[in-house]
């Protein structure tokens, strides 16, 4: 039985990245590229992210001169949980819980309950806070993701 540590793969971690840099240079728009600058990141691997973000409808995107990204709502109205579980969605803890995993012992074992405990766990840990919460230190953040 393969099982994943509950942990933010690189696509999670850069979405958060975003997210945080979008609320902290708010209202303003930022080019995906910019972040990516910013960052140190692929641009192309950051625009896929960006994607993610405006189809889960975190974020607004704009084309054109002036354009760029803009969180879709307040960040004090982001949730984090609600974030990773949007990105996350499609990424099973367990190989038992995917419909491809073919696990052995599956109809025996009785780590499915406990394991889907333990994920939901991480996420509701991760309710409580917003985009808000996490960019209080707004002045530091923007010194730090200003060009």
């Amino acid at each position: 039985m393969l099982i994943k540590i509950m942990q933010l793969d690189k696509f999670t971690d850069y979405a958060l990245r975003v997210l945080v840099t979008l609320a902290v240079r708010a209202p303003d728009r930022v080019a995906a590229a910019e972040i990516a600058r910013l960052y140190g990141l692929s641009a192309n691997h950051l625009a896929k992210v960006a994607t993610a973000l405006v189809r889960t409808g975190f974020v607004n995107s704009e084309r054109g001169r002036g354009g760029g990204l803009r969180l879709a709502r307040p960040a004090c109205g982001i949730n984090i949980g609600a974030v990773l579980r949007s990105l996350k969605q499609t990424e099973p803890v367990a190989e038992c819980f995917s419909s491809e995993g073919i696990c052995l012992i599956a109809p025996a074992c009785g780590l499915r309950a406990p394991l889907a405990e333990a994920q939901e766990a991480f996420f509701a840990s991760l309710d409580r806070y917003t985009l808000a919460d996490v960019t209080k230190s707004k002045a530091p953040l923007l010194a730090l993701l200003t060009p």
